[in-house]
């Protein structure tokens, strides 16, 4: 790179990190004002004491521990729109200061100008997909907490409610543990093609071994049908040591919570659709999450790229009135880059059809990058 690149890039990289500070401080400190009751209530039942230091210290822990995990995940949300802004103002600085003029004077052109932006956005995305891939999947379980859950450290058990796996049993639990991948008085109906109950498994408690639910003291009862002369049901009952079916824990916790599954890892939604045993909603849906943080991505990029030739201007211009043409069409492409991967195309597989934002964002930006005037 150029000593011209490096300072574009400095400039750039300097605006996208205090917008980011400015972003989640003022974030944070809406939600801190909105809920400062919570917030105290938990700070007392930190700290146990009455004493107001004790718990405006314990309060500002709180925080700080419900936050920190909260900024990555908040990280991925507002990334692809603090590229473009940025982008608006380092431009805004070079335009300014004439330093547009003097780089076109020096004969380069407005695209070569452009260079270090995208390379800097590449630079981010590589960094959110770390982040995608390796920290938010970590801190996952943090990501449950609501404002009274001071300084939890797992998912709270909760009752699993009656849910179908692909085939067609009905699962109830009465507590799950996420922390132990623990199931605690299961019960499990099976039904025949009449939709009559068929088998029925209670068990003391179900633990995942990493392919299945092994049983503890668990027994299933059959219904073989009515029998004899007074129609009278055959009921068999034995012992029984595993269930094998596709809710696992990870389909559990996605299930309970919105949006869980966005905080989990390729590699652990590789491993949940390489359960054959997946409804295939399920599995659309997963493929969806899967594949749209990749167009996600790209569909950022693009943005950038439609954005920028409102800013890379040959002569100084009031970057106000450029900000106001450029801020309809930044948005619609970042929201539909943000939002289309997660509507499902009919005719599509999920795995195509989240590229479909990126696919229409992409001549767009190529027809604004040509039609830059240098």
């Amino acid at each position: 790179m150029t000593r011209l690149d490096r300072y574009i890039a400095r400039q750039y990289l300097l605006n996208i990190a205090a917008l980011l500070v400015l972003m989640f401080t003022l974030i944070v400190a809406i939600d801190v004002l909105l809920n400062l009751a919570r917030f105290f209530d938990a700070g007392a039942d930190i700290s146990s004491s009455e004493s107001r230091l004790r718990v405006t210290v314990a309060t500002i822990l709180w925080i700080i521990d419900l936050w920190g995990p909260r900024t990555l995940q908040l990280f991925g949300h507002l990334y692809g729109m603090v590229l473009v802004a940025a982008m608006g103002f380092t431009c805004a600085q070079l335009v300014r200061r004439r330093e547009l003029v003097a780089a076109l004077a020096s004969g380069l052109s407005l695209q070569r100008i452009a260079r270090p932006f995208f390379v800097v956005a590449l630079l981010i995305t590589g960094v959110q997909a770390v982040n995608q891939e390796l920290l938010i999947p970590r801190v996952a379980h943090l990501l449950t907490r609501g404002h009274g859950d001071a300084l939890r450290r797992s998912i709270e058990p909760f009752e699993v409610a009656l849910l179908r796996d692909s085939a067609g049993r009905i699962l109830y639990a009465r507590v799950f543990d996420a922390e132990n991948n623990t199931l605690l008085d299961v019960h499990v109906w099976e039904r025949d093609g009449a939709g009559r109950i068929a088998r029925r498994i209670r068990a003391e408690s179900a633990r995942w071994d990493g392919e299945g639910w092994a049983l503890t003291n668990a027994r299933a009862e059959t219904r073989a049908g009515p029998t004899g002369p007074t129609g009278s049901i055959d009921t068999r009952t034995r012992p029984i040591e595993r269930l094998d079916t596709d809710i696992d824990p990870t389909s559990l916790v996605v299930r309970r919570f919105d949006g869980f599954g966005q905080n989990l890892s390729w590699r652990q939604i590789r491993r949940t659709l390489a359960n054959e045993q997946l409804e295939d909603d399920a599995r659309d849906r997963f493929q969806r999450l899967q594949y749209g943080r990749l167009s996600t991505w790209i569909g950022n990029l693009l943005a950038l790229a439609i954005a920028i030739p409102f800013f890379l201007v040959r002569e100084p211009r009031n970057m106000i009135l450029q900000t106001t043409r450029c801020a309809p069409v930044a948005a619609i492409a970042l929201v539909g880059a943000a939002v289309g991967p997660a509507a499902a195309v009919p005719g599509l597989p999920a795995w195509l059809g989240v590229f479909i934002p990126a696919m229409a964002l992409a001549p767009i930006a190529l027809a604004m990058l040509v039609s830059v005037r240098t």
